[in-house]
């Protein structure tokens, strides 16, 4: 296993943390915080990203994900705290990790659970919950909520110790109670907890997770970053092209409002008439009446000036950006993408239709 796969150096880091950062679709954390960690774990050890295929059936990987409101201001976590979440699984559960997975993709997300492997003397497994970002934790869960009998493990710290803010959690039910509480938790921790949740079994992974996905937010990175190293338009055009997508518009954001509530980040802004809403994510975008794209398509803004990919926690009045999407048959997504009754609750907070756009 040692020598399986394709190392994590500095340079894989680079492309994934650009790929990442885009197919979080305006979600998926902060890039900057995600580098923080993952330069930690690269440096500490020989650090793998393997296939399932290298592992057997039955064995069991855990999900390392976080929690939270990315524009929440009182955010705070250390790099200990991210292993730590596994610490207080294996305190309180009797079965053997093979592998970390992340939840989804994004600055941060791409790049979840590569300290806590490296810590604990795990490979990274490229089997993504999900291929893109997403706004609730269930979307992240692996179709398991649909298993009426699964009963699931979620650990989660953060929060700052010098405010009274730090808190330790271990929930043990179904997969919505579960993920309600971790949601709980990360508000009373000041915005953002670390997580370690849902073991499955490979043989599961492979019928329910993105495989592949760290790959696609790698080489999604390496064809953005050959592009700037010409121009941001080319780097725009360069990424557009490698997934199939298109650019939507370009120009300063207006209309700009974002709101923290509940633990998510909701709010709407428009870039030469185009209009996009979001819960974390972008979940639509339209002009002049046409519904262009749908969650869980993927739409992402980037920094017409400097090529930086912008999440909506980054977005601002009067930032120049361009809006790229693509179509979710594009991306690397897991079945939970295309579950009515999970696309149900975005559709209440940002009241659009997204259902009736699943099969276009």
């Amino acid at each position: 296993m040692k020598n399986k796969g394709i190392r994590l150096t500095k340079e894989v880091l680079d492309a994934a943390l650009a790929g990442g950062t885009i197919l979080g679709g305006g979600g998926g954390g902060d890039p900057v915080k995600g580098r923080k960690y993952a330069e930690l774990a690269v440096e500490y050890t020989d650090l793998r990203l393997i296939m399932a295929d290298d592992l057997e059936s039955d064995d069991v990987l855990l999900t390392a994900s976080l929690v939270g409101a990315p524009n929440a201001s009182d955010q705070f976590m250390l790099p200990k705290d991210l292993p730590r979440t596994v610490e207080i699984l294996q305190n309180n559960c009797d079965f053997h990790i093979s592998g970390i997975i992340t939840n989804e993709q994004g600055g941060e997300a791409t790049v979840n659970g590569w300290l806590q492997a490296a810590v604990l003397g795990l490979p990274v497994v490229d089997a993504p919950c999900n291929g893109r970002a997403h706004p609730t934790g269930v979307m992240g869960s692996m179709n398991l909520h649909k298993l009426p009998d699964y009963k699931t493990v979620q650990a989660c710290v953060g929060g700052n110790p010098d405010t009274g803010n730090h808190i330790e959690c271990f929930f043990e039910g179904t997969i919505d109670s579960t993920s309600k509480m971790v949601r709980l938790a990360s508000i009373e921790a000041g915005g953002l907890v670390a997580v370690a949740r849902n073991p499955v079994t490979v043989a599961y992974a492979k019928e329910n997770c993105a495989i592949g996905g760290v790959s696609y937010a790698i080489e999604t990175g390496k064809a953005f970053l050959k592009g700037l190293e010409t121009s941001v338009e080319e780097g725009v055009k360069q990424v557009c092209r490698y997934l199939n997508g298109r650019i939507l518009s370009r120009g300063p954001v207006e209309n700009f409002s974002i709101e923290t509530t509940g633990g998510f980040d909701v709010g709407y802004g428009t870039v030469d008439g185009c209009e996009l809403t979001f819960w974390n994510e972008y979940a639509t975008a339209e002009k002049d009446g046409e519904r262009l794209a749908t969650f869980p398509d993927l739409i992402m803004t980037i920094n017409a000036k400097t090529g930086e990919p912008i999440t909506t926690a980054m977005m601002e009045e009067g930032l120049d950006v361009y809006v790229i999407a693509t179509d979710k048959k594009n991306l690397k997504l897991s079945p939970t993408m295309y579950a009515p009754e999970l696309l149900k609750a975005t559709e209440n907070v940002i009241r659009k239709d997204l259902i009736g756009y699943l099969d276009k």
